[in-house]
């Protein structure tokens, strides 16, 4: 069976956008300082940049393994970026000086895959959001009787070559002229050498990996693209691309369902030090007693995403009468659910928990709360909603002997039609 893995490339700084789109909005590692992200970490249709192409590589049924190659100082936009996708992405790895450097990074990481190295490779730009499966599966196609094929794009515009002082020297034949784009896939080994080769030989100023294919002498085929397949470069370009995902996500909005899921769970309490809720440990006078942490508001929480997408309960997907959950952290539970409403093309829009306790006060852990469940759902920490209520001294809870909590969850999913 051939193996096809793909590189993005995420290491440069975007200097030529300032200020982001206006979708870059308060929050983030950055703490909502805008110009400090690189172009590739720039919050487009509410997302980072780098994320709208990780989402149609990771979600290619053909791909499977993705790596990243980062700036080491963008560690925590990465993994902003890079939550909801963590199922086929290997461990980033650090770019170098020069593209080519940061490529070549990327293709050793993957050299080193568990199943080792992956028989065609994918190299795409992430600053290039608009990726579609549609050309991921003709670039495969090409690769069947190439072993290189790029996304390129047809010159439409007349070409003008100048002279010296400005002036129009003369008009170019654009009849064979193509605008070389991203994804460009290659046989894995091919592709590597070449790089390797470039490097012993000194040679850094290829633009991009055809013409450094071109230079060894490797066959590659031209895949037609479109203008879509746009790169972000200026400021200009962010906000086009947000009224294209505007325009689009208009259009699209018949083709998704909405769904809401609620869930429930209390625990006991018992002798202990401290409580677990919504994956924050609390000092306390006693613990929650349950066979795993027994963190009543991420339990609620996983049961109302399995109850959005109709697959059953927490209990269901981990028995209390499996061993291997004793202790287990309920962010695990957590992470399930949220992996299997991706498996169904799903997304999730916002998550709402209420915890019923007389004791701790939730008031000062409420950020880390919200910080800890964005994280594991891969969401804003403005669509999580964190309260708590007392029982005015009435009932088991009211006694202090137990703390309950109910959760709410929407999720978008395709509709049958789509």
């Amino acid at each position: 069976m051939t193996t096809t893995a793909a590189v993005v490339v995420a290491a440069g700084r975007g200097t030529r956008v300032k200020g982001g789109s206006r979708s870059d909005v308060e929050g983030g590692p950055d703490g909502g300082n805008a110009s400090a992200r690189p172009k590739q970490y720039h919050l487009l249709a509410g997302r980072p940049v780098l994320s709208h192409s990780l989402a149609v590589l990771t979600g290619h049924p053909a791909i499977t393994a993705v790596v990243v190659v980062r700036h080491p100082d963008d560690q925590a936009l990465y993994e902003e970026a890079a939550a909801p996708y963590a199922g086929k992405l290997v461990a980033p790895v650090a770019g170098g000086a020069t593209r080519q450097a940061s490529v070549l990074a990327g293709l050793e990481a993957l050299r080193t895959l568990p199943g080792g190295a992956p028989d065609r490779v994918l190299i795409h730009d992430a600053a290039r959001p608009f990726l579609s499966a549609a050309l991921i599966d003709d670039l495969m196609a090409a690769l069947d009787a190439s072993p290189g094929a790029i996304a390129a794009e047809p010159v439409a515009d007349t070409l003008k070559r100048a002279d010296t002082s400005g002036r129009i020297a003369e008009t170019v034949d654009r009849s064979a002229l193509w605008r070389a784009q991203t994804p460009q896939g290659f046989h894995f080994d091919a592709i590597r050498d070449a790089h390797r080769k470039a490097a012993d030989a000194n040679r850094h100023d290829f633009t991009d990996d055809a013409a450094l294919a071109e230079w060894i002498g490797l066959p590659v085929h031209l895949v037609a693209s479109s203008g879509t397949n746009m790169k972000l470069t200026t400021a200009a370009d962010m906000d086009l691309a947000e009224r294209i995902l505007g325009a689009a996500n208009s259009s699209a909005a018949a083709a998704w369902e909405t769904r809401v899921g609620s869930g429930f769970d209390v625990h006991r309490v018992a002798e202990g030090d401290h409580v677990w809720l919504c994956g924050v440990k609390i000092p306390h006078t006693h613990r929650l007693d349950g066979h795993s942490d027994a963190d009543v508001g991420l339990h609620a929480l996983t049961d109302a995403l399995l109850g959005a997408i109709g697959d059953g309960d927490i209990g269901y997907h981990f028995p209390p009468s499996d061993e291997q959950w004793r202790g287990a952290a309920s962010r695990i539970f957590l992470a399930h659910a949220v992996e299997l409403v991706r498996r169904r093309g799903g997304r999730i829009t916002n998550v709402d928990v209420t915890l019923l306790c007389e004791a701790p006060k939730v008031g000062p852990h409420r950020p880390a709360m919200s910080a800890t469940i964005a994280e594991i759902l891969g969401i804003g920490v403005d669509r999580v909603g964190i309260k708590a209520t007392t029982m005015e001294r009435l009932g088991f809870i009211g006694r202090g002997e137990g703390i309950a909590a109910m959760a709410s969850a929407t999720v978008q999913l395709p509709t049958a039609a789509s």
